[in-house]
């Protein structure tokens, strides 16, 4: 239901042409039945997973943690290709009407996801390497200022003092009662990956990516898209790869996903770039992970950027408001998967609406279904939280 949105707003706005113009009502109708079907875009990304190969600098990427792709200029030896059609979009379900004879308002059904398919290798003894498990937990410092609920860890110049009268704000969007998209997840990076399996070891020869969307971000996106969704948030989730086939220029590619999106819906206030991170000292690799409601979880960081000044990116503090709005709200829902929101000098993209974050989900020693899980209780917060703005209003 999702990858139909476009189609739908498009036909409803052929639909109300047409009927103005020819004063028919059955004419609308004739022009739906007549329409071919809209494939998906998640069909593309199979035929190239044979023989991925990190390019040149992703390996130092893994071990030094987060990619650091600063810049949001394209340099003038690097050829960036021009963009192409959005891909479909995803569609909100309509509310649907109380029973009048109810007056309580019914919890929204559980979804229910099948078990994720992996491909388990096997590993040569000399290719085995520490996986270890941790939660990551903290305790108040200079760096890391307390919320109501998780932490933020403060690596700029700004005082304690001004973030702490920062988060005591609200978001600076609002959210409407309306089944256009509010939210756009998408993913700079989609072909991070995770490990196929969970234990004391992994496999040091693996790359961590993968251009099959069944087994990438894309499925994280696609469970938060799908809790928002129930929580009767209008989504988009685009799973373009930016980062394929070329790692370098991610950013400025997914920046003009983002800027048509938000030129074709301006019903659009937030945007969600979801990553995995890469943590790992030498060979060993960190899985961060948790449990809530006895399923092994990712932890997830959120990343709200801060500007040095020359970054063209006035409005981080008011990013930083939604970022502890949303940290509060998944700590306490469910506490432990957070770890601290990390306020640093950087953009990614986040200078486009106040209601930008980049989303760490757990790190390449996690599983996917770990991850999968941490997007499916995000999604759940998140619609929590939104639908609380509506009401506040």
């Amino acid at each position: 239901m999702r990858t139909h949105l476009r189609r739908k707003y498009r036909l409803q706005r052929i639909f109300a042409a047409l009927a103005a113009a020819a004063g028919v009502a059955g004419c609308a109708a004739i022009l739906f039945y007549s329409l071919p079907g809209i494939s998906g875009y998640m069909v593309k990304a199979g035929v190239i997973s044979a023989g991925f190969v990190l390019p040149e600098g992703g390996l130092a990427v893994l071990e030094g943690g987060l990619a650091q792709e600063e810049s949001q200029a394209v340099s003038a030896a690097e050829s960036v290709p021009e963009s192409s059609v959005l891909p479909e979009k995803s569609e909100a379900p309509e509310e649907s009407a109380p029973k009048e004879e109810s007056k309580e308002e019914s919890a929204p059904a559980e979804t229910s996801y099948p078990p994720i398919e992996v491909s388990v290798p096997a590993v040569a003894d000399e290719n085995k390497a520490e996986l270890v498990h941790k939660t990551y937990t903290v305790s108040p410092s200079n760096i890391y200022i307390p919320l109501e609920n998780g932490y933020i860890k403060n690596c700029t110049s700004i005082s304690k003092a001004d973030i702490e009268t920062q988060v005591k704000n609200p978001p600076y969007f609002t959210i409407e009662d309306t089944d256009e998209p509010q939210v756009l997840i998408m993913h700079t990076h989609t072909t991070e990956s995770y490990v196929p399996f969970t234990g004391d070891y992994y496999d040091k020869t693996m790359s961590f990516r993968s251009t099959d969307n069944s087994q990438n971000m894309a499925v994280v996106g696609d469970r938060i898209a799908s809790e928002l969704e129930a929580a009767g948030i209008g989504v988009i989730h685009d799973a373009t790869q930016h980062d394929y086939p070329s790692y370098n220029g991610a950013y400025d590619r997914s920046q003009k996903t983002v800027e048509q999106y938000l030129a074709e819906y301006p019903s659009i206030k937030i945007v969600l770039d979801v990553h995995r991170d890469a943590i790992a000292s030498g060979d060993q690799v960190i899985s961060a992970e948790t449990e809530i409601d006895g399923k092994k979880a990712a932890q997830v960081m959120i990343i709200s950027g801060c500007d040095d000044g020359t970054m063209g990116y006035p409005d981080y503090m008011k990013n930083l408001s939604f970022a502890a709005a949303l940290q509060n709200q998944l700590e306490g829902d469910y506490p432990t998967l957070t770890r601290p929101i990390l306020f640093d000098y950087r953009k990614y993209n986040q200078q486009l609406t106040t209601g930008s974050l980049l989303l760490e989900i757990g790190s390449h020693g996690n599983t996917l279904e770990q991850a999968a899980y941490t997007g499916e209780l995000i999604g759940k917060s998140l619609g929590r939280l939104l639908n609380e703005m509506k009401t506040a209003k």
